[in-house]
């Protein structure tokens, strides 16, 4: 059935309410926000063919939730975990010579914030975000497909054990103990749930614009003061992930001279942090798309820089233009 019938019609509005949050759960489980949504689609055309079979027996929410969360089982079942390059191997010496293409199913892709944070209590929003950093989503990925439907409904969404248990139509005990053995997992990534961050700070803001205008001045000085001696970044689809920022700029001024020049423009925030949109010089002039990067930012420094090369895919997603004039 084609979405836009599904908009229109009067019943389906009661299930439309809830595509946010579907999408921020499936995206938890998948780590993909192509796959997320269209697990979403999936899970509403579901709901919509037997809503002739819902007795009001249980909560429409949950009912909503039982359905996706059998989408995503089914969708994981059919492939493998997605993942960061950290999560391959250890970091590599910055030449040429190392970076090595994976197929797109093999990583994490980043989703904007505003795909998966509706309005709500800021307490809410701001563990939602926490709750989609690229890390986190990283971390779930290591679970099995059932202890992470788990961990994500009981710590993330506060669903109750019995709820849960209903849900996947197994015991509270089975429940409790899937759920102590994903936070052990959780646990080993020094990551937790049940903790949001603060907004950014002003000094976090500032700090950002004093980024963009070092990279696009590709001003070695100004980014020294700017990154953590220890941070790192990854290239998606590559697999070469760098640790250090002498490695990163060994990088940079080295096989990466060509993003010198570069424009970079703000988007709106990705998996709960900054987010920008990179363009290179093109060759026939004006600036052709390189890369989204999300920075991350930690003690008055930028720590993580993950920078998403499949333009064609993300930057529609986040609503960046296919080039930039001169």
């Amino acid at each position: 059935m084609p979405e836009s019938s599904l908009t229109i019609a009067p019943e389906f509005r009661d299930l439309e309410q809830y595509r946010s949050q579907l999408t921020a759960y499936c995206y938890r489980m998948l780590g993909s926000p192509f796959d997320a949504q269209d697990a979403v689609q999936e899970a509403l055309v579901r709901a919509w063919r037997n809503l002739d079979r819902f007795e009001g027996r249980a909560a429409l929410r949950s009912w909503l939730y039982r359905i996706a969360t059998n989408v995503c089982l089914d969708m994981l079942k059919a492939s493998d975990r997605r993942a960061r390059p950290m999560d391959l191997g250890p970091s590599r010496e910055p030449v040429a010579e190392n970076l090595h293409t994976l197929p797109e199913a093999t990583w994490i892709e980043p989703i904007p914030d505003a795909m998966v944070s509706g309005e709500g209590d800021p307490a809410e929003v701001a563990q939602s975000r926490e709750t989609i950093r690229l890390a986190f989503i990283a971390a779930l990925q290591h679970l099995p497909a059932r202890q992470r439907a788990v961990l994500i409904l009981c710590e993330v969404l506060r669903w109750q054990a019995s709820e849960v248990a209903e849900l996947l139509e197994t015991s509270v005990a089975s429940v409790n103990s899937a759920l102590q053995r994903a936070r052990a997992t959780i646990a080993q990534a020094e990551l937790d749930a049940s903790e949001a961050p603060a907004e950014p700070s002003a000094e976090d803001r500032e700090l950002l614009d004093r980024y963009v205008k070092a990279f696009e001045a590709y001003d070695i000085d100004a980014l020294t003061s700017l990154i953590h001696e220890d941070a790192q970044q990854n290239m998606p689809p590559f697999d070469l992930w760098l640790r250090g920022r002498d490695d990163i700029f060994t990088w940079w001024f080295g096989p990466g001279i060509g993003c010198r020049n570069s424009r970079v423009i703000p988007v709106d925030t990705a998996n709960g942090t900054a987010a920008f949109g990179q363009y290179k010089p093109s060759p026939g002039g004006g600036y052709e798309p390189w890369a989204l990067q999300v920075i991350e930012v930690s003690d008055g420094r930028i720590a993580d820089m993950t920078f998403f090369l499949d333009t064609e895919r993300i930057f529609p997603l986040f609503g960046l233009p296919d080039r930039l004039d001169s």
